[in-house]
């Protein structure tokens, strides 16, 4: 058996207001998130058959994500439940009320805690990355939260 990456790319628009920020970021903005989802698992060479020489089909990661992440995030405007913008969601019915300020890094760990539990047995989360920006991301590892 031999350890193996996968990795699945995906985007996904959203805004947000950061509440207590100083900066222009404390209003209501934008982004196109960039979305890297790598798993990990065994792989055996040896099997001869395509049972056990594939981690698992990009196809089925895909709709996990899609299913777990991308559905609920796109197009959303995520706001913390103590947001001074709460009243909007009477206006916007594709608002995301959250209990915590909807940081880069905020939303990269929600993100994490719902495909951790999604994955077939023998198949690990173990790296995502978010870029908010083009030259802005958060990374988390499972190698560093063990």
């Amino acid at each position: 058996m031999i350890k193996i990456r996968l990795t699945k790319q995906f985007d996904f628009e959203a805004a947000h207001a950061l509440e207590g920020y100083e900066g222009k970021c404390r209003d209501i903005h934008g982004h196109s998130y960039h979305l890297d989802v790598t798993v990990i698992g065994n792989v055996n060479i040896e099997s001869g058959e395509l049972d056990g020489s594939m981690v698992m089909d990009f196809k089925f990661l895909k709709s996990i994500v899609k299913n777990n992440i991308i559905d609920i995030f796109d197009h959303q405007l995520i706001l913390s439940k103590k947001s001074r913008f709460i009243h909007l969601i009477k206006e916007n019915e594709r608002t995301m009320i959250v209990d915590y300020v909807p940081t880069c890094e905020n939303i990269l760990i929600d993100i994490v805690k719902r495909l951790q539990y999604k994955l077939p047995k023998g198949i690990e989360l173990f790296h995502v990355f978010l870029r908010e920006t083009p030259r802005s991301y958060a990374e988390w590892n499972s190698e560093d939260n063990k």
